[in-house]
């Protein structure tokens, strides 16, 4: 099949007037039908059925959706939301807006507050209220929503700078970098869409941290991927008092818990929190420029300078963890950083807990399937079904003693022993 300007010169071509009927208007009644039933049991606390319903609405409006109103809001609509909201969050928009209790303010006063162009402010204000994400509640006149108002949050709005300002380009430019390579999937971290999109050779962390602030926003960024997320900890998850701490070596100077490249240690924290009387040493391992951002740590929790393409310093721990380290890199390299754990590990005693996704092989979430392409764009790498991780682990020397997981595999818990 030959391809030339985004067409495939020997298919038919379809009939222009589809693209301007609704994609599916065949599901709509079901679709609304569904909503209702839905929306007639949910609480505000009911999540699963907050989800189903939202994934609902989405459902309805892409069958209401002409094919033309769709392509639309990709090439226009998001993509100016997106320049919008990163260009507020730098202003400090969102914090002058929600000032007042969110009172309604003209966009003169907003932008002589901000120290903007007043025509400026108006016209990101008047496409961000018609994406819905401000009130218009007159002529040049808004106020925020709750999302506006959670983009005072750093772990919410620090996403929209840094992947604005230091990844984005990764994935405008995918589809020029992989006809570059015969639409092979990328695997060389020093080689792949971000490379070719920044003229860059670092690899991505790299990259983040030779472009101050974004960095230390990139860490923030993942504080907000984290958020609201199930915890392994929780109960009815993984049972950490029957798995780990029964057992585990009490003795002096003994190690119960290394967290490898825990950034500024929300895991770590987050265990000794729920599991205060805990055995052993707790320690947090990171590069000692994300170390240096670490705030309000426990004096319990030791902080260690470590790379984990080096020997695992600390020997026979009860538990090594790593949380979303393995997707940010490729299978060769992966089996690198497993084989420093496994190095570490004492037979029948370590285990080795990887909190990572694991996506079912059918009817992956959104949120996953988005992560796996921006995997592929900044680092070469993905997101894993359950059979890639057997295969990668079996691979390293490790043996898979079970799977811990909720809402599909959205968050999921790897619980491995050595072979």
């Amino acid at each position: 099949m030959s391809k030339q300007n985004g067409t495939c010169t020997d298919r038919q071509t379809p009939d222009p007037k589809i693209a301007l009927k609704p994609c599916d208007f065949g599901s709509v009644y079901s679709h609304a039908q569904k909503i209702n039933k839905l929306a007639s049991t949910i609480s505000p606390t009911d999540t699963v059925t907050r989800l189903e319903l939202a994934e609902t609405a989405r459902k309805l409006v892409r069958a209401l959706e002409t094919p033309r109103e769709t392509m639309i809001k990709h090439c226009w609509a998001q993509p100016a939301a997106m320049a919008a909201l990163t260009t507020g969050i730098d202003l400090g928009l969102f914090e002058v807006l929600a000032r007042d209790g969110g009172k309604s303010k003209k966009s003169t006063d907003l932008a002589k507050t901000v120290g903007a162009d007043p025509t400026l402010i108006v016209r990101l204000l008047r496409h961000l209220g018609a994406m819905g994400y401000v009130e218009e509640t007159d002529v040049a006149e808004y106020k925020p929503t709750n999302f506006t108002r959670s983009l005072c949050l750093p772990n919410i709005n620090s996403g929209y700078l840094v992947m604005s300002g230091c990844l984005n380009n990764s994935n405008n430019l995918l589809h020029e970098y992989l006809k570059s390579t015969n639409y092979k999937t990328p695997n060389d971290k020093f080689d792949g869409a971000l490379q070719f999109a920044y003229k860059t050779k670092k690899n991505v962390f790299e990259h983040l941290q030779a472009n101050p602030p974004y960095g230390e926003l990139f860490n923030l960024h993942m504080g907000g991927y984290h958020q609201g997320r199930a915890s392994w900890m929780d109960a009815g998850f993984f049972p950490v008092q029957e798995k780990l701490i029964a057992g585990a070596n009490k003795s002096d100077g003994a190690t119960f818990l290394v967290d490898i490249g825990g950034s500024v240690g929300h895991d770590i924290q987050e265990l000794l929190d729920k599991y205060p009387s805990m055995p052993g040493r707790l320690v947090l391992q990171d590069l000692a420029s994300v170390l240096g951002q670490v705030k309000n740590l426990d004096s319990r929790i030791e902080r260690m300078y470590y790379d984990f393409w080096e020997e695992q310093p600390i020997k026979g721990s009860r538990a090594y963890f790593m949380h979303s380290i393995l997707h940010d890199w490729p299978d060769v390299d992966c089996l690198k950083i497993l084989n420093r754990v496994k190095e570490a590990m004492k037979p029948g005693y370590s285990k080795f807990l990887i909190n990572e996704n694991v996506m079912p092989p059918r009817d992956a979430s959104w949120e996953t399937t988005g992560l796996d392409i921006i995997l592929m764009t900044v680092s070469a790498s993905r997101e894993r079904t359950e059979q890639e991780w057997r295969k990668l682990l079996g691979d390293a020397g490790l043996k898979i003693s079970n799977i811990w997981t909720v809402a599909s595999g959205v968050e999921s818990l790897i619980e491995c022993e050595l072979e």
